[in-house]
């Protein structure tokens, strides 16, 4: 049976469900991926006064950063299939319940220990706002309605880890480490609310038969086949995720080398925030005139530009403010191209799977991260750090989209 679907509207008329407009479902799911990257950066300014808090080595408070990477990646390949089977909200409700929980723990945390045990599970928590904003817009949306909600999500997500430290400053200046907890807890509140009073369920037919042991591997065994989707995952992955290794490397390269103070760096960030929603804006101008999927290569190029940068001139000049910050603002106005097409590439062709093949796209995505922060901790030096770790990320991104273009058919005769 075909289904027709109208771009740009809700995909079946007939459905009983609601319809969503565009406008709202870009809100909801802007708020729910912000989840993951404001609870990994927020509090990062923190991290010294954590470690005299608690009387902590620095590589325990480290820990707690690598502990939310943790949860938060490998909880989103259970929260997707989840999600296909029982629905997208009460598998919200149950994360989201989670991440609360977890963030009251942390606001009373009396060891590094249990600080650490609270942000594995925020992380965990947190894993269904990027799992499941992205699955709600594919069960809703195509084309280029598709692409539009997404470049709205893709703003969020580059946000997010941006002002982030600059709340996170602020508030350490002026009330001290838990109440950054205090400002997770509250938002982990309003997403329940949101779930619960602005949002229906966006999947038509839930399919419990997903979470089967065998399906679900042949799931995940067919997307991690798929060109197309490993292409467009990895290059977001490589990309999006170098984002989280600056959000690791930049307090101790802002911080500890160049002397900056917690409020200050946090304003410094706000460049990278504005980089990006200058791409943000270009990229909409410019997709009134070219598809979406051309921009690709050109964000591309930038973040290869800023790659090259990060290699030779931390290393060839003095580190300055501007010497670290210069890059940053490359690569984040070269993701606000990228993301729009490459996040609808990546779920078109699976929208009875849509839960887990988000899912995957955003493990792949704080993998990426999470690797390169453990990779930064082999460096003594984080600016040599900062300087090897992110171009290697930026050519990485660029060879994956080279090497994994769709394959040409040779017309016979």
């Amino acid at each position: 049976m075909t289904i027709a679907v109208q771009i740009g509207t809700p995909m079946s008329e007939a459905s009983a469900r609601p319809a969503i407009s565009e406008r709202r479902i870009s809100i909801v799911g802007a708020a729910l991926v912000a989840l993951g990257p404001i609870s990994l950066a927020l509090y990062t300014p923190a991290m010294q006064e954590l470690s005299v808090a608690f009387g902590a080595t620095h590589a325990q408070v480290q820990h707690t950063l690598t502990a939310f990477f943790g949860g938060f990646a490998v909880a989103q390949l259970a929260c997707g299939p989840l999600s296909d089977a029982f629905g997208r909200r009460p598998i919200g409700f149950v994360f989201m319940a989670i991440y609360v929980a977890a963030s009251i723990v942390a606001v009373f945390a009396p060891t590094i220990e249990v600080l650490t045990v609270a942000r594995l599970f925020q992380g965990v928590g947190a894993a269904a706002g990027i799992a499941l904003s992205r699955a709600m817009v594919r069960d809703l949306f195509t084309g280029q309605a598709s692409t539009r909600i997404m470049t709205t999500i893709g703003i969020m997500l580059a946000i997010g880890p941006a002002v982030s430290p600059t709340l996170g400053g602020l508030v350490l200046e002026v009330a001290g480490w838990p109440w950054l907890f205090v400002l997770m807890l509250a938002y982990g509140v309003v997403l329940v609310a949101v779930l619960v009073f602005a949002i229906p369920e966006t999947l038509e037919r839930p399919d419990i038969g997903l979470i089967h042991p065998g399906r679900l591997a042949l799931s995940y065994g067919r997307l991690l086949m798929a060109r197309g989707f490993m292409r467009a995952s990895l290059v977001i992955g490589l990309s999006v995720g170098g984002l989280y290794a600056l959000a690791i490397m930049m307090p101790f390269v802002m911080m500890g080398q160049l002397g900056l103070t917690p409020t200050h760096y946090g304003l410094v960030m706000i460049c990278q925030t504005m980089s990006y929603m200058l791409g943000g804006f270009v990229t909409q101008r410019l997709m009134r005139r070219v598809a979406a999927p051309k921009l690709v290569p050109i964000g591309l190029g930038i973040v290869g530009v800023s790659a090259v940068v990060f290699a030779l001139g931390l290393r060839l000049f003095e580190p300055s403010i501007v010497s670290v910050i210069l890059p940053v603002q490359f690569w984040a106005f070269g993701i606000a191209l990228i993301l729009p097409a490459t996040q609808t590439a990546a779920l078109a062709d699976y929208p009875h799977m849509a839960g887990a093949a988000s899912a995957l796209m955003g493990f792949l995505q704080m993998a990426t991260g999470f690797v390169a922060g453990l990779t930064v901790a082999l460096f003594a030096d984080p600016i040599i750090a900062l300087a090897t770790v992110m171009p290697a990320m930026g050519v990485a991104a660029v060879i994956a989209h080279i090497l994994l273009a769709p394959r040409r058919r040779v017309a016979a005769g």
